[in-house]
């Protein structure tokens, strides 16, 4: 979901590190432990996990029309820059070349609308900022509840020891090699969780 250019990216799993399965097998049938990765990035994909890619498209529908307010002032900001240098260029010429004075009231104008659009500007950001925010937790705090829920589930019935998830430790260089056929089940946990019936967890409504 691309959201506005000054705020951080605000959708991917802090929550989920690792999983471990309770369940045991008896001692003198012990086998070594199952330990698989998840790619966690893979959950927002429209393949993921159904629930949260429609929460994460419904974010971007619902903030579309901020994002479009401060793309606007953006570029009008930079216009207005961009005139105001080149005005000042003009009142100050190379040698040889002779001064255009600009009308100092129109330079003027540019100039406070500048200095207004700017101050207007940041208080979008910083409002939408906080907006997104809320809405993340309203939206996707009870669906990351329900698969580190689905996680656990998915653990047991697999007979799982530990499940890492393979995005962090990669961005986090822990992982130096990985034979990912053998141990990657993001496509099997994602079939399993989108088949589970439905919880009581509900997607909140858009603030009126």
């Amino acid at each position: 979901m691309r959201i506005f250019s000054s705020i951080a990216a605000a959708f991917i799993f802090a929550a989920l590190t690792a999983v471990s399965a309770s369940a045991q097998v008896p001692a003198a049938t012990a086998q070594p432990a199952k330990i698989v990765v998840i790619n966690s990035a893979a959950f927002a994909a429209k393949d993921g996990i159904t629930k949260y890619s429609k929460a994460i498209e419904a974010l971007d529908l619902e903030f579309r029309p901020t994002q479009t307010e401060i793309n606007t002032m953006g570029t009008r900001l930079q216009t207005l820059a961009a005139e105001i240098e080149n005005a000042r260029k003009a009142s100050s010429p190379s040698p040889g070349v002779p001064a255009k004075a600009p009308d100092p009231t129109v330079l003027q104008a540019k100039v406070d609308e500048a200095q207004a659009l700017d101050i207007k500007l940041k208080r979008t950001q910083e409002d939408a900022k906080a907006r997104l925010e809320k809405r993340e937790a309203a939206l996707l705090e009870p669906i990351m509840a329900d698969i580190m829920k689905g996680l656990d589930e998915f653990a047991k019935q697999k007979g799982y020891a530990l499940i890492l998830d393979a995005s962090k430790l990669v961005s986090a260089g822990v992982i130096l090699a990985l034979d990912g056929p053998k141990v990657d089940v993001t496509k099997d946990f994602i079939t399993f969780f989108n088949a589970r019936p439905a919880t009581t967890a509900t997607t909140a409504a858009p603030p009126r």
